[in-house]
């Protein structure tokens, strides 16, 4: 085993998996620039994008199964009550996500490494735009399972976002929580919690369609998911105790910075 690779891909896949956690995000719009960026700086590896979208689906994967777990566990121990799980967006969002991400998956076999950082690049770009916008979502302390929504929106939106996110390797909760709380004005701890749900049924169909047409490097992929085991559920017991306003600026800047980060090694 190559310990500095298993060193950097563990400190990678932990802190990815940690602001999946915290921000109910896969962790794919930080793990997806680092993961390009860190393993060639450091010289223990040297990923293509191809390569990189494909250990980003699996440790998403991972990290978001983790961080709901421990919302779940967090939500039986009364700890984190406004952090609620929504049933009926995880059943509409989930079902659309997982037929567009597998979908995804299939396509990005057929994409050059390029082509998939463009689009990932321009998909930060619509977040940060989206998260931006003013919204006044419906109160913070509604019972979670109560609060309205359009369900065939619901399902469409799902199943765009899960085309996309599939083609870069991501859960695509970095444009789902946008538009949740943009325009379907879902409370922020809602959001946060369900997109994590909604995420992990989307990494499902993201991680078939991988092991059916991509290239795979399984050790560093396997390191990877040792450290989103261990960062998910640290994330998640901060998140329950954060101001939700700092939430929301957090997913501003991070999502804001990866943009930039992409862009720059594009152009």
């Amino acid at each position: 085993m190559d310990i500095q690779l298993f060193i950097v891909m563990l400190l990678l896949g932990l802190i990815g998996s940690f602001f999946s956690g915290l921000l109910g995000i896969g962790g794919a719009i930080v793990s997806f620039p680092l993961l390009l960026f860190v393993p060639s700086a450091f010289g223990v590896a040297h990923f293509t994008g191809q390569e990189v979208s494909s250990i980003s689906m699996f440790q998403v994967f991972f990290a978001s199964l983790a961080g709901v777990l421990a919302y779940l566990r967090a939500n039986n121990h009364q700890a984190a009550q406004a952090a609620v799980i929504h049933k009926g967006l995880v059943i509409y969002m989930g079902t659309g996500i997982l037929f567009g991400s597998l979908a995804g998956g299939l396509v990005s076999g057929y994409l050059n490494g390029k082509t998939i950082n463009i689009i990932y690049g321009v998909l930060a770009i619509i977040a940060v735009i989206l998260m931006l916008i003013p919204s006044k979502g419906q109160d913070e302390e509604q019972a979670d399972q109560s609060l309205a929504f359009n369900w065939a929106f619901a399902v469409m939106i799902a199943f765009l976002v899960g085309i996309v996110s599939g083609i870069v390797g991501a859960g695509g909760a970095f444009i789902l929580i946008p538009v949740m709380l943009t325009v379907m004005r879902i409370p922020t701890r809602t959001t946060i919690a369900t997109s994590l749900a909604i995420v992990f049924i989307s990494a499902i169909g993201g991680v078939a369609g991988k092991l059916t047409t991509a290239d795979i490097p399984w050790e560093a992929t396997l390191f990877t998911v040792i450290g989103s085991l261990l960062g998910a559920p640290l994330g998640s017991w901060l998140s329950a105790r954060m101001n939700v306003k700092y939430l929301r600026y957090g997913l501003i800047v991070l999502i804001a910075l990866t943009a930039i980060k992409v862009w720059m090694s594009i152009l």
